[in-house]
């Protein structure tokens, strides 16, 4: 393994280290504003490390419940996804909280090749599938909305601007607007959305008024465009990778289809391509890492845990070899492979063979 391999992986774990200090020292300040903003919040999103919506909106990590595949494809119909979207909801009703969901889609108004390659940067094709998804979710949890209020939601990753689609053909583009005062979203909120509660609009406020005060921020300090192109040198497998929501740095890939090799297959083409555009160094290479979420070690989760991200680590390593074999040479022959726990975003670093923690 190279010197700047270990340099990439060092990076991933210091990252690791810094992001659970920070998610676990902030306990009260999600306290708070639970508190004050009772309303849960899941996105449905592309693998791409630009659509990171606690960065741009504001919003303290750990509120926005995040999943993530290829393109944001997914399907309540998956098992696995299925479940997971279920208990979400059930565990958020448990706690007295309405549920809002971000199904959304990304372009970039500067380059179509900067959008999404998991669509084939066809936006189109991208908003229709959200429509879908929310034409799920309403039959499962209700078109009254009163309880699960899926919304489709672009975003444009030059200035990371949301846009809110709502009744009627209704928009609300952030990127578009003359910055809105509390009381302006709120009315511009319910026209969009005429059916929902108080509750959801009046939470939804600080998300908005976040996502303007970021795009302000990237129009003051003229971010380069460089930063909005696809530049990742990381593989992420599975879940738990809250703590790596970086722009350009990794393709994240959630195990909820029915073919995550397809999606493996996609976001090693992707690396590739960045390897071969000079987008990033050769010598610099490749890591695949793997992830699976446990809440106690003291149960047959963490077990789980362990078996799961050692499969992930496997199944990657094998489709890649099959499917793109020109990226293993740059790749760490041993993959970074771990648990992490959702209760603190830590993350455990797994033997591969031994499927257990190395420092056991």
């Amino acid at each position: 393994m190279g010197p700047n391999k270990i340099k990439l992986i060092n990076f991933l774990l210091e990252r690791n280290k810094t992001q659970s200090e920070i998610f676990c020292n902030e306990f009260l300040l999600r306290e708070k504003y639970r508190a004050e903003h009772p309303t849960a919040f899941c996105a449905l999103k592309c693998m791409d490390g630009r659509l990171n919506l606690p960065l741009i909106t504001k919003t303290p990590p750990g509120i926005i419940q995040p999943f993530r595949n290829i393109g944001g494809k997914f399907d309540f119909g998956w098992p696995w996804f299925g479940a997971l979207v279920r208990e979400w909801v059930e565990a958020s009703i448990e706690k007295h909280s309405d549920c809002v969901m971000f199904i959304t889609y990304h372009f970039s108004k500067g380059d179509v090749h900067r959008g999404c390659a998991g669509f084939k940067y066809d936006v189109g094709a991208s908003q229709r599938h959200t429509l879908e998804l929310i034409s799920q979710f309403e039959d499962a949890f209700g078109k009254d909305h009163q309880v699960v209020y899926p919304i489709q939601v672009g975003v444009e990753t030059d200035e990371d601007s949301l846009i809110l689609h709502g009744a009627n053909g209704t928009i609300l583009d952030l990127g578009k607007e003359a910055p809105l005062n509390e009381k302006e979203i709120m009315s511009k909120l319910r026209i969009l959305f005429p059916d929902m509660i108080d509750a959801m609009i009046r939470d939804l406020v600080p998300l908005l008024l976040g996502n303007q005060k970021h795009i302000q921020e990237i129009r003051e300090t003229h971010r380069p465009i460089a930063e909005s192109v696809h530049r990742e040198q990381i593989l992420a497998i599975g879940r738990g990778f809250d703590w790596l929501h970086l722009p350009n740095k990794a393709l994240i890939v959630g195990p909820y289809t029915f073919d995550l090799g397809e999606a493996i297959e996609t976001a090693a083409k992707i690396l590739l391509d960045n390897i071969n555009s000079g987008r990033i160094k050769k010598e610099e290479g490749i890591v695949l890492i793997t992830s699976s979420v446990y809440g106690d070690k003291v149960s047959l989760e963490y077990k789980q845990a362990l078996a799961k991200t050692c499969a992930f680590a496997n199944f990657a390593l094998k489709v890649i070899a099959e499917k793109v074999p020109e990226l293993m040479s740059y790749m760490n022959t041993e993959p970074l492979v771990g648990v992490t726990s959702r209760n603190t975003w830590e993350y455990t670093v797994i033997d591969l063979k031994l499927r257990k923690p190395i420092n056991e």
